[in-house]
């Protein structure tokens, strides 16, 4: 009421004042020289004001109640109760209150299509390129090199002979960290897109388009680096939809994203799981931190097989029950990590993730993607499905060719992906008819190399972390880490 109070144009009288005036009325009458009725008129005309203002106070009141109604219209209290009297204006006229109720729908997505703290819309169309125009992009995280024996120097990261080494190699650096952040911004909001009841289909067709925006796809100078693999339960990689595949992703599916981006050849290799069902979670983090593991264990100097064993030990020490079973996590033992070099995603080296793999050691400048794979299987994987990618072989000889159709569909190839790894949707976006015999032979040929599906036994589920790593001179940069893993 006092909001009220504060509007009137004349505060009210309360009783003890109306009393009090009243007394003073009686005593200037006796007092007044003029008995002809003066005193009567004053007391009247007093009378008359009281009655205005109440009166007025009464209409004020029923005004203002109404007209601060209609102000609390954006409050969250008022806004939920639809059958609020107080919402209704005056007149009882209900367009102004339809019209408030229709604005608030607008609102809630208020967000999309607006530039974020770092200038990137929602979803994500700004080039990064453009987001850096001075070409300076961001570091991963920043970790030493691990002692071995004597053959690493305490000094590194303070060694000028060192820092020199890694000023001259800085335009790589600088091209795959370019790479690694069109990398995290794509799958940071695809992490947010995907939900179950899409197709894989549209799931990999939104993030290759995402993608492609950001890395500022141009030729074979900048684009995506192999096809999304997206595989399901108990496939472990190796698996896209190719065109006509219905397989809709469900509330209980552990699918893996492994998706590349590339600069001038400089390829982030980089993937994590997705699930929707709380159950995995002990599965997801058994492979996570088995990735980290390995990253921890890598570095100049360290010998491949030592990362294996290390990997293995944190993977195993993980159990997980799944509908009143308990199961060991185990690396899957025929899956690897590997090395990368320019337009060549496996360039020789693997990183193991089990014991008594290889004695060969790391290698300053070396580019490798630490990935492992736990299962609740075997442990142990083979080709199944339909094959869906495949990757011109990099030291593949001249071989003549017959078919005009392999012809033809091999100068698509050089043109569109060289080296790099493709899939049936990429042959189909690129303008291929009628390959699958011409590809055939191109595989028979030795000149295209498939890699199919690779699953564990039916029924058991498979998870995937996995990161790209540079081993500087100075120090050891996991380029493509994220706020996200």
């Amino acid at each position: 009421m006092a909001a009220v109070e504060t509007k009137l144009p004349e505060e009210p009288k309360n009783a003890e004042s109306t009393g009090r005036e009243d007394a003073v009325l009686e005593v200037n009458e006796k007092s007044e020289v003029n008995t002809s009725g003066e005193g009567n008129k004053k007391k009247k005309k007093k009378n008359n004001k009281k009655k205005e203002a109440q009166k007025q106070n009464e209409e004020t009141n029923g005004v203002t109640e109404e007209g601060k109604e209609e102000n609390d219209d954006d409050d969250d209290a008022n806004e939920e109760d639809g059958n609020d009297e107080s919402k209704q204006p005056a007149s009882g006229d209900g367009t102004d209150a339809a019209k408030k109720k229709k604005k608030k729908p607008r609102n809630r997505n208020k967000n999309k299509g607006k530039k974020s703290e770092n200038g990137q819309t929602n979803p994500p169309s700004i080039p990064i390129a453009e987001l850096f125009p001075e070409g300076n992009f961001p570091e991963g995280e920043i970790m030493n090199h691990p002692a071995v024996d004597d053959r690493t120097a305490k000094d590194r990261f303070t060694s000028e002979e060192k820092r020199a080494l890694d000023r001259m190699h800085g335009d790589i650096y600088n091209e795959l960290r370019h790479a690694a952040e069109a990398h995290r911004q794509t799958r940071q909001y695809m992490q947010k897109y995907i939900k179950p009841g899409m197709t894989m289909i549209e799931i990999c067709e939104e993030l290759e388009k995402t993608a492609r925006k950001l890395i500022g796809e141009n030729g074979l100078e900048a684009g995506l680096a192999f096809p999304t693999g997206c595989s399901l339960n108990h496939c472990a990689a190796h698996y896209t939809p190719n065109a006509g595949d219905t397989t809709v992703l469900g509330y209980d599916d552990v699918c893996k994203i492994d998706f590349g981006t590339h600069i001038k050849g400089r390829i982030i290799d980089c993937a994590f799981t997705l699930t929707f069902n709380p159950k995995y979670d002990k599965l997801l983090q058994a492979v996570k931190d088995a990735t980290n593991t390995g990253i921890k264990e890598a570095g100049i100097d360290v010998r491949l097989c030592d990362v294996g064993a290390a990997i293995q030990e944190v993977m195993e020490s993980y159990e997980i029950e799944l509908d009143g079973k308990t199961y060991q996590v185990k690396s899957i033992r025929n899956l690897n990590g590997h090395s990368i070099s320019p337009y060549r995603i496996h360039s020789g080296k693997t990183v193991p993730i089990v014991k008594g793999g290889e004695s060969t050691r790391m290698e300053e400048n070396e580019f490798y993607a630490i990935e492992t794979f736990g299962s609740t299987g075997r442990g142990l994987v083979h080709d199944d499905m339909d094959c869906s990618h495949y990757m011109k072989n990099f030291d593949a000889p001249f071989v003549p060719l017959r078919l005009a159709s392999s012809k033809s569909l091999l100068n698509t190839i050089n043109k569109n992906f060289g080296t790099l790894a493709f899939c049936k949707r990429w042959l189909d976006r690129a303008g291929a008819t009628k390959y699958q015999m011409a590809l055939k032979d191109l595989c028979d040929k030795g000149v295209v190399e498939a890699y199919p599906p690779l699953c564990d036994i039916k029924g058991c589920y498979t998870a995937q972390y996995e990161h790209t790593i540079m081993l500087r001179p100075t120090c050891k940069e996991v380029v493509s880490r994220g706020s996200d893993y």
